[in-house]
């Protein structure tokens, strides 16, 4: 088994390598990373039904989709990402208990009380410290799980807050769960370091035939490519989400615009606007301009910065008319 620490924390990078030694490697894998502030969407959800949309934006926080399923989840420097990237036999590749035991007995030997939950993910008591998922390529499966050691765990709440009846689809649904930090449960003090020394101690003595791994440079390229063709692309972190449709109603001065959008591909396939403040005789124009447009901010904003929005809808800023794509 190879066991890589990777030192880059760049989310795009380490997502993307979870899918390059998934491929192109034949060997067992052991890998273990941290990524900078970022949210981790399921590879079957729909992201914007996912996300707190304005605060993600806020904080310039990176929305990445990940190649297993699942639910979205919230990475920072005080959480530790596993993998496990493993050979097998068609029929008996996935197993969350072989992949989740070795981490409990880590946690278990650190005084940690920790179980496995009936989601698959890891618990301490009724709290959740660890979600896991895995995808299956070939012979091959990739479990990868979170370890929130010492998260931010207000941001982590906030980033993934969001209203449910606001979306309507038939995407995989994150189920939200109370989160706790173990650097809370410990029983001595340690480093967040020493945290990932002990588990990476711990699988290079469980597994035989183990040994450190660095990534070449040409296993870099072949990643940072990845990443241009993409990870780093709105078409796979956005617009790979499942058809799904949003209605929402925006109030001004007790009057009210509704909007109802269906979006297929990350495309505005049907848009209609009604309310007490249209201008009927105009608003198919307006509808007929953001139908066919990425349900993308940036790619609204620039259609609508062709227009006089007034000529369209009474009383209305450009602010909150964006506010009704979201």
């Amino acid at each position: 088994m190879l066991v890589i620490h990777q030192t880059s924390t760049n989310p795009y990078f380490n997502i993307a390598t979870e899918e390059f030694l998934l491929k192109n490697f034949t060997e067992d894998i052991f890998l273990i990373y941290r990524n900078e502030p970022s949210v981790i969407v399921g590879k079957h959800q729909n992201t914007m039904a996912e996300i707190n949309l304005e605060f993600v934006k806020k904080r310039g926080l990176p929305v990445i989709r990940r190649l297993s399923g699942g639910g979205t989840v919230y990475h920072d420097l005080g959480n530790v990402n596993y993998t496990f990237i493993t050979n097998g036999s068609e029929g008996n590749l996935v197993d969350f208990r072989k992949h989740t035991q070795p981490i409990i007995d880590v946690l278990q030997t650190l005084g940690v009380d920790a179980r496995i939950g009936g989601k698959n993910d890891i618990r301490v008591g009724d709290k959740k410290i660890s979600g896991n998922a895995e995808h299956i390529y070939k012979n091959r499966v990739l479990h990868h799980g979170t370890l929130l050691f010492s998260s931010k765990l207000d941001e982590l709440n906030e980033s993934i807050k969001v209203n449910p009846n606001t979306y309507t689809d038939k995407a995989v649904k994150s189920i939200r769960s109370h989160v706790t930090n173990i650097s809370e449960h410990l029983k001595c003090e340690i480093s967040i370091d020493d945290f990932i020394i002990s588990i990476s101690s711990h699988i290079k003595k469980q597994f035989t035939n183990t040994k450190g791994f660095q990534l070449s440079p040409a296993n870099i390229n072949a990643i940072n490519q990845l990443i241009e063709t993409k990870y780093s692309t709105w078409d796979w972190n956005f617009g790979y989400s499942p058809s799904y449709s949003l209605n929402k109603h925006i109030a001004i001065n007790n009057k009210v615009i509704n909007i109802q959008i269906n979006v297929d591909k990350g495309i505005i396939s049907q848009l209609a606007i009604s309310g007490n403040l249209i201008i009927i005789e105009r608003i198919k124009e307006l509808e007929q301009l953001l139908n066919g447009c990425s349900h993308n901010f940036d790619e609204i904003s620039n259609r609508l910065s062709k227009i006089v929005l007034n000529d369209f809808i009474d009383q209305i800023s450009l602010e909150q008319f964006l506010e009704g794509f979201f």
